[in-house]
């Protein structure tokens, strides 16, 4: 089978590491990739958004399945045209896309179908928005409507803080068109945690839950990111919270899309909060998360290619469950200088490998470029250092170990991933 990726992440990364295990693949390309995907894939310099270039490439290279990893061409269109093209392909449709490009319609959505998520007031307007928040008391939340990179989302604790916010979306148009609709949301006190699912417009095959960390800092101090590391399973959802979330919130979002006339195929991310022993969905995303995909994936057994053409094909009730390692897998992300406002790039990095031949170890390439023999830095987060323990304790212990081997100038990383879960299992048993 050939296989196209379309993206250049260490999602993407993690993807193409686990086609390749497949008894199923043998081509495998890249569009555009990076430097440690092409180690196992041939990647290709074209435009991820180019959706008629793209179907032109699978066309002429025969592709039979196509994998999205970003948002961006799932919010572009992506989906649709290569179903009109009668080429296969793992994603929603723009309609569906909608449920991470429009947080309006997402929590509309909600509302309407009674899925769980913070009561909320939407606005267009400037003045109404300012009076409104004038009988609120902080703490409380303002979302811009559309995909700003992450920094959509602001958590006012001021009420002088609020009014600024709104300003710079409505007035100042500062995330652009993106910002010409707000929700202002109640504040949810609990845990954050990421929730993703295969689904084929009808049923849903959950994965793993896990825990991003967007702080750029240690104990989740400084600006958000992309996401510093992320750690599975996360030992404070048990099966009862599952089925929870499972029933109450994912099924019922994919039954409700479908009353809605979309058909949602792909991945679907919920971005939940645990509040008061409930799980509360604060957003949606259409597409496997970054950096979540690395150690979910690393830890399946499952050949993932039956799963993605069971969605494609809307089988999927024919796939039974997801075989795990029993392992903890933890996902430790290095960046650049400057991340997340002006990454410095072009830096030589050094130690990858001394860390190839370790078994319970891969280093997932997010902003890499390979010259020759050697790799360079090309973007803000660099490498996804990815490790399975017995433990978290173990887990920990490891994923660190091999960051220690790693090096190029202005490094930066977290120093607590799993330190979270490692906390509540100690916890637990004292």
């Amino acid at each position: 089978m050939k296989i196209l990726v379309i993206g250049g992440g260490g999602r993407e990364h993690a993807l193409v590491w686990k086609l390749s295990q497949s008894k199923n693949v043998h081509t495998i390309f890249c569009i555009p990739g990076n430097g440690g995907i092409s180690e196992m894939a041939t990647c290709v310099d074209m435009n991820a958004n180019d959706t008629n270039g793209l179907i032109a490439f699978s066309k002429k290279e025969k592709i039979e399945l196509v994998i999205v990893g970003p948002e961006n061409p799932l919010a572009s269109g992506i989906v649709d045209g290569f179903e009109k093209e009668g080429i296969p392909i793992f994603g929603p449709r723009q309609k569906g896309a909608l449920i991470e490009t429009s947080k309006v319609f997402t929590k509309e959505l909600l509302d309407k179908y009674g899925i769980p998520t913070a009561p909320f007031k939407i606005f267009s307007d400037y003045d109404k928005a300012e009076k409104y928040l004038k009988g609120l008391k902080p703490p409380y939340v303002v979302k811009a409507d559309g995909l700003c990179a992450g920094k959509g989302a602001y958590v006012i604790t001021d009420q002088a803080e609020g009014e600024t916010v709104l300003k710079d979306l409505l007035v100042n148009l500062i995330h652009g068109d993106a910002g010409k609709n707000v929700i202002i949301e109640d504040f949810l006190p609990g845990v954050e945690a990421s929730y993703l699912a295969f689904t084929d417009g009808k049923s849903i095959l959950p994965m793993l839950a896990s825990q991003d960390h967007k702080a750029l800092s240690d104990d989740d101090k400084g600006p958000n990111t992309g996401g510093m590391g992320a750690y599975t399973p996360i030992p404070f959802i048990g099966k009862d919270m599952e089925e929870a979330i499972n029933q109450n919130i994912m099924l019922k979002t994919i039954q409700a899309l479908r009353s809605e006339g979309v058909v949602y195929k792909g991945v679907l991310y919920d971005g939940l909060m645990l509040s008061g022993g409930t799980p509360y969905t604060l957003e949606f995303n259409a597409r496997l998360g970054d950096p979540e995909t690395q150690p979910i994936l690393f830890k399946m057994e499952s050949d993932i290619v039956p799963i993605i053409l069971a969605c494609v094909e809307g089988k999927l009730n024919t796939i039974e469950h997801i075989k795990w390692k029993e392992d903890v897998s933890i996902c430790v992300v290095i960046a650049s200088k400057g991340y997340p406002d002006k990454p410095e790039k072009g830096k030589v990095i050094r130690g990858l490998g001394d860390l190839k031949n370790r078994k319970d170890v891969m280093v997932f390439h997010a902003g890499t470029k390979k010259v020759g023999n050697d790799f360079y830095t090309s973007g803000g987060r660099v490498l996804g250092v990815t490790a399975t323990g017995k433990t978290y304790e173990d887990a920990i212990e490891k994923v660190y170990d091999a960051v220690s081997c790693i090096e190029f100038e202005g490094m930066q990383y977290r120093k607590d991933i799993g330190a979270k879960a490692l906390k509540y299992s100690i916890e637990r048993s004292a």
